[in-house]
């Protein structure tokens, strides 16, 4: 069981603009196929974390709930539930619930989705095993952070898929 950021960013660390789009990646010419590519990475996840801004996104950008999984959101704002969702919605610092998450889980692997500031508390509660960042061939200037904290990484591998350079990284102890 490990606690995973999944995620793509911009070459110069953004992973969307100030308005919390993402345009600048759907725009990009990626392979679901490739190596490090998300349907192989969904698989091995069973619970899904996000912030408030990334599971307003997801509410207004899909059609339809996508995931099977838990689904636990940090914040304090009110949110709407899609039918047949299993959203939990909570509270607080990432140690406060990661008994709750884990256990959600059921053993297997842990997804932090979004955003940059919720994955740089989990890694500073030492809760998050694995960076897997796919970085998009493009630069915004500014935006959401893909990390709000210093961290020192080991990096496990390195791949292209397309235009991306996909990357992941241990965040050691």
């Amino acid at each position: 069981m490990a606690t995973h950021f999944y995620t793509a960013a911009s070459l110069d660390g953004f992973i969307a603009t100030a308005d919390h789009l993402l345009d600048w990646l759907f725009a990009q010419d990626f392979d679901m196929a490739g190596p490090m590519a998300y349907p192989a990475f969904i698989e091995r996840i069973s619970a899904l974390v996000m912030g408030a801004s990334t599971y307003a996104w997801l509410l207004r950008h899909q059609d339809a709930w996508e995931y099977s999984q838990p689904a636990w959101v940090f914040t304090h704002r009110k949110f709407s539930v899609p039918e047949g969702a299993d959203v939990r919605f909570v509270q607080g610092s990432p140690s406060e619930h990661i008994d709750l998450i884990n256990a959600s889980a059921e053993g297997k692997d842990v997804w932090v989705m979004g955003g940059g500031d919720l994955a740089s508390q989990f890694a500073r509660d030492g809760l998050l095993d694995e960076l897997w960042i796919q970085i998009a061939p493009v630069t915004l200037g500014s935006g959401q952070p893909l990390f709000t904290r210093a961290l020192q990484l080991d990096l496990l591998e390195v791949a292209r898929t397309r235009d991306f350079v996909c990357t992941r990284y241990r965040v050691p102890r």
